[in-house]
């Protein structure tokens, strides 16, 4: 069995697990944009001690590229201890060099694993 067939998807305007990306369309080749990403933006997710969100992963595919870079991992450690509740939600920034697709992937200790994509296009 493959990982990938584990990965669940869907409209997160109507699914509280699939993270949501905020990036722009477009780029200058090589311009930092600023990507920002969380996890139940139209339906919020429980983050309670029993149901979280463990991490968001972010990453890069250019097109025509052979395998997506790894840009962040988001990891929320606080699940009630002492009251504190982690909210699944975080920005990178990286430099982009090309058209491609920004891939975000969570974790849900519930509901497994689940992923997102937004492309990108570059200009010169």
């Amino acid at each position: 069995m493959s990982i990938g067939t584990m990965y669940q998807s869907g409209d997160w305007k109507g699914e509280k697990h699939v993270p949501v990306i905020h990036a722009p369309e477009t780029a200058k080749k090589g311009e930092e944009i600023e990507v920002k990403v969380l996890v139940g933006e139209q339906i919020p997710h429980p983050n309670t001690f029993e149901h979280y969100i463990a991490w968001i992963k972010v990453y890069f595919k250019a097109e025509g590229g052979k395998f997506p870079i790894e840009i962040a991992t988001l990891s929320f450690a606080a699940h009630g201890e002492s009251e504190i509740l982690t909210s699944p939600f975080g920005v990178v920034k990286f430099k982009v060099p090309a058209s491609g697709s920004i891939i975000a992937t969570s974790y849900c200790n519930i509901h497994g694993l689940w992923e997102n994509s937004a492309a990108i296009a570059v200009t010169e």
